[in-house]
Protein backbone atom coordinates (compact mmCIF):
# COMPACT_ATOMS: atom_id res chain seq x y z
CA UNK A 1 0.00 0.00 0.00
CA UNK A 2 1.27 2.98 -1.27
CA UNK A 3 0.98 5.80 2.19
CA UNK A 4 1.54 9.59 2.00
CA UNK A 5 1.69 12.54 4.53
CA UNK A 6 -1.92 13.16 4.93
CA UNK A 7 -2.11 9.64 6.27
CA UNK A 8 0.24 9.92 8.61
CA UNK A 9 -1.26 13.20 9.87
CA UNK A 10 -4.50 11.63 10.07
CA UNK A 11 -3.77 9.64 13.42
CA UNK A 12 -3.56 12.08 16.97
CA UNK A 13 -1.30 9.12 18.29
CA UNK A 14 1.17 9.92 14.98
CA UNK A 15 1.11 13.49 14.80
CA UNK A 16 1.92 13.49 18.66
CA UNK A 17 5.08 11.29 17.48
CA UNK A 18 6.56 13.51 14.84
CA UNK A 19 6.17 16.36 18.18
CA UNK A 20 7.87 13.82 20.19
CA UNK A 21 10.61 13.82 17.46
CA UNK A 22 10.64 17.36 15.76
CA UNK A 23 13.09 18.82 17.92
CA UNK A 24 16.05 16.17 18.73
CA UNK A 25 16.29 12.61 17.73
CA UNK A 26 15.21 9.90 19.96
CA UNK A 27 15.95 5.82 20.35
CA UNK A 28 12.41 3.84 19.54
CA UNK A 29 12.06 3.11 23.46
CA UNK A 30 12.51 6.51 24.20
CA UNK A 31 9.52 7.65 22.23
CA UNK A 32 7.45 4.70 23.54
CA UNK A 33 7.94 5.71 27.04
CA UNK A 34 6.09 9.02 25.46
CA UNK A 35 3.18 6.91 25.22
CA UNK A 36 0.38 5.18 27.35
CA UNK A 37 0.37 2.69 24.19
CA UNK A 38 1.87 -0.85 23.43
CA UNK A 39 5.39 -1.00 21.99
CA UNK A 40 4.18 -2.72 18.97
CA UNK A 41 1.34 -0.25 18.61
CA UNK A 42 4.14 2.64 18.52
CA UNK A 43 5.98 0.53 16.30
CA UNK A 44 3.18 0.30 13.88
CA UNK A 45 3.26 4.36 13.59
CA UNK A 46 6.47 4.58 13.37
CA UNK A 47 6.83 2.43 10.22
CA UNK A 48 3.83 4.37 8.41
CA UNK A 49 5.65 7.66 9.35
CA UNK A 50 8.85 6.18 7.93
CA UNK A 51 6.67 4.85 4.74
CA UNK A 52 5.57 8.30 4.43
CA UNK A 53 8.88 9.98 4.38
CA UNK A 54 8.23 11.75 8.02
CA UNK A 55 10.67 10.00 10.29
CA UNK A 56 13.76 8.64 9.05
CA UNK A 57 15.41 5.72 11.45
CA UNK A 58 18.93 5.48 11.95
CA UNK A 59 21.33 2.86 13.53
CA UNK A 60 23.56 3.99 15.56
CA UNK A 61 25.48 1.05 17.43
CA UNK A 62 22.13 -1.89 19.07
CA UNK A 63 20.22 1.48 19.51
CA UNK A 64 17.57 2.85 16.28
CA UNK A 65 17.23 6.77 16.37
CA UNK A 66 14.12 8.37 14.75
CA UNK A 67 14.44 11.54 13.16
CA UNK A 68 11.90 14.35 12.03
CA UNK A 69 12.05 15.06 8.41
CA UNK A 70 9.38 17.95 8.33
CA UNK A 71 9.95 18.59 4.73
CA UNK A 72 7.12 16.41 3.56
CA UNK A 73 4.65 18.65 5.53
CA UNK A 74 5.02 21.02 3.21
CA UNK A 75 2.97 19.18 0.76
CA UNK A 76 0.13 19.25 3.91
CA UNK A 77 0.52 23.39 3.67
CA UNK A 78 0.19 23.86 0.13
CA UNK A 79 -2.68 22.11 0.05
CA UNK A 80 -4.27 24.09 3.14
CA UNK A 81 -2.76 27.17 1.09
CA UNK A 82 -5.38 27.09 -1.87
CA UNK A 83 -8.27 26.65 0.95
CA UNK A 84 -6.82 29.88 3.04
CA UNK A 85 -7.00 31.52 -0.07
CA UNK A 86 -10.89 30.45 -1.41
CA UNK A 87 -12.40 31.18 2.27
CA UNK A 88 -10.08 34.74 2.51
CA UNK A 89 -11.47 35.26 -1.01
CA UNK A 90 -15.21 34.56 0.31
CA UNK A 91 -14.84 36.21 3.65
CA UNK A 92 -13.38 39.37 2.17
CA UNK A 93 -16.38 39.66 -0.46
CA UNK A 94 -18.89 38.97 2.45
CA UNK A 95 -17.29 41.66 4.33
CA UNK A 96 -17.40 44.37 1.81
CA UNK A 97 -21.07 43.38 0.87
CA UNK A 98 -22.20 43.96 4.44
CA UNK A 99 -20.37 46.97 4.35
CA UNK A 100 -21.86 48.19 1.21
CA UNK A 101 -25.14 47.01 2.03
CA UNK A 102 -26.13 48.07 5.76
CA UNK A 103 -26.89 51.37 6.17
CA UNK A 104 -25.25 52.79 9.34
CA UNK A 105 -27.84 52.89 12.44
CA UNK A 106 -30.36 50.99 10.51
CA UNK A 107 -32.08 48.38 12.61
CA UNK A 108 -31.56 45.16 11.03
CA UNK A 109 -34.63 42.76 11.47
CA UNK A 110 -34.02 39.12 12.91
CA UNK A 111 -35.58 36.42 10.51
CA UNK A 112 -38.68 34.75 12.08
CA UNK A 113 -38.80 30.97 12.03
CA UNK A 114 -41.87 29.53 10.20
CA UNK A 115 -44.77 27.52 12.26
CA UNK A 116 -45.22 24.36 11.26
Amino acid sequence: MRRDVFQAIADPTRRQIINVVANRSMNLNAVADQFDVSRPAISKHIKILTQCGLITIKQVGRERYCEAKLQKLNEVSQWVEQYRVFWNQKLDALENFLANDIEPNKQVEPIKKKKK
